[in-house]
């Protein structure tokens, strides 16, 4: 599972007042929440078996600075497909309380694969053309205090290099605050012990303070948030692959 983000949300986009009732009337028409029987047993396939099965170890770094509470924006590196099992691992229902929702892209809520992630909280966007109802529904989640995931690189990256934050998240986040959500944005690195992540290898995933969210929307305040993004990430990122004894080469 690779969740995506937009690289462009152009234009204004106003939300409906943030209450129960409108997530549950929106939600219908976006995707099946979360079901109450899958949801138990694929939290037991991945975390109890698949995960400790496959890795050798799983260390989970500054977990003081994932939310309990409130609404929240995790902001992850992309470097394999395990960081979509990885994320419930670290901040999911067993640790925080509530479940990562993340944010997929149309093409995987395809087949078989689509059928699961319909009824596991994960709802889609178009990237080249995201709708306003996702986006809406996006902030409707964060209103309701639900914890949402969105890949800000938009893609499983596997190269060492500078990460580079897609527009997307920000102007989500932004666009959540300037409706009254007081999110919080936080920076997630994961790091493997092999590239690509191979049997018995090590993972780890570290969590950075989380950002404040400020500005207008434009331009100017999505690029500034999307800048202090990278910056954290990368960093979080090095923590992670230091943890794995696979620190990144000196330039």
């Amino acid at each position: 599972m690779t969740a995506k983000t937009t690289e462009v949300i152009e234009g204004p986009l106003r939300t409906e007042p943030k209450h129960l009732s409108s997530l549950v009337a929106r939600e219908s028409s976006v995707c099946r929440g979360i079901s109450p029987v899958l949801s138990p047993l694929a939290m037991l396939v991945t975390q109890d078996l698949a995960l400790p099965g496959f890795f050798s170890s799983i260390e989970v770094l500054g977990s003081e600075h994932l939310p309990l509470e409130g609404p929240v924006l995790l902001a992850p590196t992309h470097r394999a497909r395990w960081d979509a099992l990885l994320l419930p691992y670290a901040a999911g229902r067993r640790i925080s309380g509530r479940d990562c929702r993340f944010m997929v892209t149309v093409t995987e809520m395809r087949g078989i694969q689509g059928w699961f992630l319909d009824r596991l909280g994960c709802f889609p966007i178009d990237q080249g053309r995201p709708g306003t109802s996702s986006l809406r529904y996006a902030v409707d989640l964060l209103a309701a205090s639900e914890q949402l995931v969105v890949f800000p690189e938009g893609q499983i990256r596997r190269q060492d290099e500078p990460i580079r934050v897609h527009q997307g998240l920000g102007r989500l986040a932004l666009l959540a605050a300037s409706q009254g959500v007081d999110v919080r944005v936080v920076p997630v690195g994961i790091g493997y012990g092999k590239a690509p992540p191979s049997f018995r290898s090590r993972a780890a995933l570290a969590f950075a303070p989380a950002l404040a969210v400020e500005g207008d929307g434009g331009r100017a305040a999505v690029r500034a948030l999307n800048d202090r993004l990278a910056v954290a990430m990368q960093s979080a990122e090095e923590a992670a692959r230091i943890a794995v004894g696979r620190p990144f080469a000196s330039p």
